[in-house]
C-alpha cells in the first residue's frame, strides 16, 4: 500500500472532523443560543461537510480495501465522519496501525 493512500485519508479525516465540530457548534448556536447569523453559518458548513464527507467516504473505502479490512472495521471507519470528534480518534488509531505496514511496503532508499 502506498503512503499517499494513507495521507489522503488522514487529510480528509481531519477536514471532515473539523467541519463536523464546526457544524455542531453552529447548530448549538442556532437552536440553543438563537444567535443571529448562525443559520447561514450552519447552512454553509453543513453543505461543505456533506460534500467533503463523500470524498472522505471514497478515500476511507479505498484505504480499507487496500488494507483488506473486514466489513465491521470498514464501517467503523466510514461512520467516524458522522460523530463529532470521532474522526480524530479513529484517524489516529488507523494511522498508527498502518504506518508500520506502509514503511514495510515502501522500498528502502539509498542515502548518499
Amino acid at each position: 500500500m502506498k503512503k499517499s493512500v494513507l495521507t489522503r485519508y488522514r487529510v480528509m479525516a481531519y477536514v471532515t472532523g473539523v467541519l463536523l465540530v464546526l457544524l455542531t457548534l453552529g447548530v448549538i448556536a442556532k437552536y440553543l443560543l438563537e444567535m443571529d447569523g448562525a443559520a447561514d453559518f450552519t447552512r454553509v458548513v453543513g453543505t461543505a461537510h456533506g460534500w467533503l464527507y463523500v470524498v472522505y467516504l471514497i478515500f476511507a473505502f479505498d484505504l480499507g480495501s487496500k488494507a483488506k479490512w473486514p466489513v465491521g472495521k470498514q464501517l467503523w471507519v466510514l461512520l467516524a465522519g458522522t460523530i463529532p470528534t470521532a474522526a480524530f480518534f479513529v484517524e489516529r488509531r488507523i494511522s498508527h496501525e498502518l504506518e508500520a505496514r506502509v514503511a514495510e511496503d515502501s522500498p528502502a532508499t539509498a542515502k548518499a
